[in-house]
């Protein structure tokens, strides 16, 4: 008998490996490693979008606040000066930034939505979609290789049984060759023989079987389960591919969308550039600081070819009151002291003098307080508080500032119409319908808006009285404004305690009885004689009255136009300069209203107009 075993001969493509499952290891092992970078990279770009949203938010962020930062409060200066066109162009401009950062926020969020949202839950999905192919695959593996250990045990049995079938044919061939053997021995050998064989061929149909069976499985595995998988994870990687590939073009969309929006912001500013008029502006500038004076007239020649004096006037306190020792005495009991009375005129009138006359007179003189009650005129003009009816103001902005309060007062009027309207409908309710409340409550509410509104017309009467007779003055004057002027410098009669002709304060609110009008006369011809020590303060300049002025506030002095009078104290910044017409009458007047010609020699003093 020859030997029974069949030889099994490998594929030569399969050559390399030990088993045929470890070549399909080998491949799924490449499969993974291959898919988890997939996976790696599309959370990588994941990550690289959320770091762009976060930028696009930080950014519109940063537009926002410096938006704002620029914006002006409401409530200040800086808001009113926004009223001309090239500061609108501004806001627009910031106004258009602020639409501009929204749409990188929109950018952000779409972006977020639209790609980081989605992409990490299919990144969820992808892993495990991959890991049930892989598991399947992992599966299929180990039933390819328990039939692959299956044939190799039947294989090696049947390799064994052969062996030991030839090994029993050939002892039982020697037994028969063998002459000195007993046929028994003989016999007994030819049926071991035979056992053997037997289970060899037995061996041989399981073997055979076993080998169908496994070819039947490997050619499912490598035909059917495998490339089933195999495809499954290709279309899985494929549609990876794809996804990141769509995320990128929304990723561009998103940015396009919001184009056409930015466009519009840009041509907003682009707009608002365009929009700006310089003629407006300066326009704007002349309305808000137009005074409403006339251009001053021809200065006068004053002849300086005869040498000056320093003579001695018939009103000056040095000729009266004499010698220096009266001087000392003054200065003594001046000393330390306040100023609170009037100054008693005891002298007509002088005749006018020629303006070297009494400008020697006033350098000569020495300084003096006119009254307690003008020093604190002068004080309180210093501290920026302004009369009621704005008459510190050049007539143009007076007018305007008598306007915007008639306005004011006006809308406060509405405001409590509306309220009181309000209140009578809420009380014929009531009156209708009692279980609603008591009609006789609101009376009282109804008395107070109405008292209020009386007060506001009260107001509203006088600003609007004051404003009349500014836009009275506004035109230009005629002759009559002149003969008007001519006969305020002809008047022979002097004022008499300037700082009580007006019992008013500032704001229009104070009024001093008679009696202590009474008391304060009296009081000043005690400190009369005290007072006649004083001697004016030094005269700086001159100027020119540019128009009228009715100082009917404590502390002031009128003026006429055209109207030349001398300068004791000059503007401190508060818009009032100190001035004097005589002895007995000086005053503030406002800075504006006269055209100032400073002397250069005298101290502290300097040359404006």
């Amino acid at each position: 008998m020859g030997s029974c075993l069949p030889k099994l001969v490998l594929p030569m493509e399969w050559s390399i490996y030990t088993t045929p499952v470890e070549r399909s290891q080998d491949q799924f092992d490449n499969l993974e490693k291959h898919t988890q970078w997939g996976i790696d990279i599309l959370e990588k770009y994941i990550k690289f979008v959320k770091e762009r949203t976060e930028i696009e938010i930080s950014y519109a962020k940063q537009l926002r606040n410096l938006s704002k930062k620029y914006q002006p409060k409401k409530n200040s200066k800086e808001e009113e000066e926004y009223k001309y066109t090239s500061c609108k162009a501004f806001i627009s401009t910031l106004n258009e930034m602020n639409d501009y950062a929204g749409q990188h926020e929109v950018i952000s969020e779409n972006m977020t939505s639209h790609i980081t949202v989605e992409l990490t839950r299919y990144v969820q999905e992808l892993k495990q979609e991959r890991k049930s192919h892989f598991h399947d695959g992992r599966k299929a593996q180990q039933h390819i290789e328990t039939c692959w250990k299956q044939l190799e045990s039947s294989k090696r049995r049947f390799e064994r049984d052969c062996k030991e079938a030839d090994r029993a044919q050939q002892y039982f061939e020697k037994m028969d060759a063998d002459i000195n053997v007993t046929k028994a021995d003989v016999e007994k050998a030819r049926q071991q023989a035979q056992l053997r064989h037997q289970m060899a061929e037995d061996s041989k149909a399981d073997y055979s079987s076993t080998l169908q069976k496994f070819n039947h499985e490997q050619h499912e595995h490598y035909y059917t389960h495998i490339p089933s998988i195999f495809q499954k994870i290709q279309e899985m990687e494929e549609k990876r591919i794809v996804r990141i590939g769509e995320s990128m073009k929304t990723y561009a969309e998103v940015d396009r969308q919001v184009i056409p929006i930015i466009g519009k912001c840009l041509d907003g500013i682009a707009k608002a550039a365009e929009s700006i008029d310089q003629k407006n502006d300066s326009q704007l500038v002349i309305e808000a600081y137009k005074s409403g004076f006339e251009p001053p007239g021809d200065i006068e020649f004053e002849d300086y070819t005869q040498p000056m004096k320093r003579t001695i006037s018939e009103t000056s306190l040095s000729n009266s009151k004499g010698d220096s020792k009266t001087e000392l005495k003054f200065a003594s009991k001046s000393k330390g002291k306040l100023w609170p009375f009037i100054k008693k005129n005891k002298s007509p009138k002088q005749q006018k003098e020629p303006l070297s006359h009494r400008f020697n007179e006033f350098m000569t003189s020495k300084p003096k307080i006119h009254c307690f009650r003008s020093l604190k005129r002068g004080l309180s003009l210093k501290l920026g508080a302004g009369p009621e009816d704005f008459s510190h103001l050049p007539p143009e902005q007076r007018r305007k500032k008598l306007q915007q309060k008639v306005d004011e007062l006006n809308k406060e009027i509405q405001k409590e119409t509306d309220q009181r309207d309000a209140i009578t409908k809420m009380k014929d309710v009531y009156i209708k319908n009692p279980q609603m409340g008591d009609p006789g409550s609101l009376d009282h509410k109804l008395i107070e808006v109405g008292q209020n509104i009386e007060k506001l017309r009260l107001e509203v009467q006088k600003f609007e009285a004051w404003l009349t007779e500014v836009e009275g003055r506004l035109p230009v004057r005629g002759d009559q404004a002149r003969r008007q002027s001519g006969m305020y410098e002809a008047q022979t009669t002097p004022s008499v305690n300037n700082c009580a002709q007006d019992r008013e304060s500032p704001d229009g609110s104070y009024t001093e009885e008679q009696s202590q009008e009474n008391e304060l006369k009296m009081m000043a011809t005690d400190f009369d004689d005290e007072f006649d020590d004083e001697e004016p303060l030094p005269t700086i300049g001159t100027c020119k009255a540019l128009y009228t002025f009715e100082g009917q506030n404590e502390g002031t002095i009128s003026i006429a136009e055209g109207e030349i009078l001398y300068v004791i104290e000059e503007d401190k910044g508060d818009g009032w300069t100190r001035i004097r017409r005589n002895e007995d009458e000086e005053g503030y007047v406002p800075t504006s209203y006269v055209e100032v010609y400073l002397d250069k020699n005298a101290k502290g003093a300097m040359t404006y107009i």
